[in-house]
């Protein structure tokens, strides 16, 4: 078992048994699934748009290539900078190296998942930069210490007394304040930072191919100020996040909204196609944009696998997971977490040490239902178990003890052995592991097949 393994078990049974922790999630995945079937009403034919944004982004990743080169063209058509990142080592020096640059002393940083993946903030930290989250729930996460626990809503694990306590010990301020009062606190220390820092850093909801930009979608505006106030726009993306055209924002935008956050549109929606150009007064004067592989590649070389690209990050299949309900974010101990990040991880970070991420689920089908573009996602995690199975990554234990679970059950002989006392013995004292984590097997005195032949002798 890999050291990985162990901590998401031990993570994960303190957190099912937290009975506060499991009634703030389910009070908070409770509003979103009120709100999302009226978002869903605004599509005459909901199923019918699924299956065409799964085309569009079929075609984009099938075309990965070009579609990247022909962004590239477009983008430093005008005047943008593309740089490309093998890694996440590649992408973090090249953001330092622009920094100093910049002679940049503070960051700030809208909400971006790809940055928690290469671990930006703690990069900056330990070369005297200061970064700084402005969505207010990865500000929050960020005082307190902790990774974001959802795709979307990075806070969703506190509850508003958690926030006032975590802002009077951190802030100073009064431990009784309400939601409205900690935004206002949040706020007035924030719009400084956006015109102190030097350098801006955003993500990118999508990247479009046919006109050389990126969209960022938001509901708060941060990511319109960390791109306004700084000289410098840096932009860190995956490049899975590629659609062809324009026009599939029509598309797109809607239902990242609403598979979301249940919104019919989000707030914010913003395209960001080069640096301020001669005849415009806003923007950054430098604007980089950094197209991030860190093992998307090896997703994109497995032609099942391939279709977990497709995911446009709405957080859906989260909300929707048993597992994830039970266990929060956290357990997980990967960036992404949930049925998508138990799909991508093993292939991000190596299925030796993540493959356990893949057995962390009922396969009860919920998220491939709920999925806003229609990935198959509980067969991945099956493949993903197939892949793990015969690419050796078990161990010889493991691979004894189904040897012998399969020899026995496909030999009468061997199954009608013994009574059910010597059967619950044999299983439930040998086979340690599996009693470990579930109740204990009872076998009945007598098998299916005795008990037919005493009755028809």
């Amino acid at each position: 078992m890999s050291e990985q393994s162990e901590q998401f078990l031990a993570k994960s049974a303190i957190k099912a048994a937290d009975l506060t922790h499991r009634q703030t999630i389910q009070f908070n995945i409770g509003r979103y699934n009120a709100a999302v079937p009226k978002g869903k009403s605004q599509f005459v034919h909901l199923n019918h748009a699924r299956e065409m944004a799964k085309n569009v982004k079929w075609r984009a990743i099938e075309t990965l290539d070009q579609q990247l080169e022909l962004f590239e063209r477009h983008f430093t058509e005008r005047g943008g900078k593309v740089i490309w990142a093998e890694d996440a080592q590649q992408a973090t020096d090249a953001i330092l190296k622009i920094c100093r640059e910049k002679q940049c002393k503070t960051l700030v940083k809208s909400k971006s998942m790809v940055t928690e993946e290469i671990h930006l903030n703690r990069m900056l930290e330990q070369h005297g930069i200061e970064s700084v989250e402005t969505d207010l729930g990865e500000y929050i996460q960020q005082l307190d210490g902790e990774a974001p626990y959802h795709i979307v809503t990075p806070a969703m694990h506190k509850s508003k007394e958690d926030v006032a306590r975590l802002f009077s010990d951190k802030l100073g301020t009064p431990p009784n304040l309400t939601p409205e009062e900690l935004t206002l606190t949040a706020r007035e220390i924030l719009r400084k930072k956006f015109v102190e820092a030097e350098v801006g850093v955003t993500g990118a909801n999508f990247i479009i191919s046919d006109i050389g930009a990126v969209a960022v979608t938001e509901n708060e505006g941060n990511a319109r100020l960390c791109t306004a106030f700084p000289k410098t726009h840096i932009v860190v993306v995956g490049i899975e996040k590629v659609i062809p055209s324009l026009t599939d924002l029509a598309l797109f935008w809607p239902l990242l909204s609403t598979y979301g956050t249940g919104q019919t549109l989000t707030v914010y929606n913003s395209i960001f196609s080069g640096p301020r150009q001669p005849n415009e007064t806003d923007g950054p004067e430098e604007m980089i944009v950094i197209l991030l592989d860190n093992g998307r590649t090896n997703i994109l070389k497995n032609p099942v696998q391939r279709e977990s690209l497709y995911c446009i990050r709405c957080g859906a299949c989260l909300n929707a997971c048993p597992v994830y309900k039970n266990i929060g974010g956290h357990a997980y101990g990967a960036t992404y977490s949930g049925p998508i990040g138990s799909v991508i991880t093993p292939h991000l970070q190596g299925l030796d040490e993540y493959k356990h991420l893949s057995y962390a689920s009922s396969l009860c089908g919920n998220c491939t239902e709920v999925c806003a573009v229609k990935i198959n996602l509980h067969e991945l995690l099956l493949h993903n178990r197939e892949e793990s199975v015969s690419t050796g990554h078990t161990t010889f234990t493991e691979r004894m003890a189904w040897k012998m679970w399969k020899f026995s059950s496909l030999n009468r002989r061997v199954m009608n052995a013994g009574n059910g006392k010597l059967k619950n013995k044999v299983v439930n004292k040998i086979f340690t592991q599996w009693t470990k984590n579930r109740g204990a097997l009872s076998f009945s005195a007598k098998t299916f097949n005795q008990m037919w032949k005493d009755k028809h002798p």
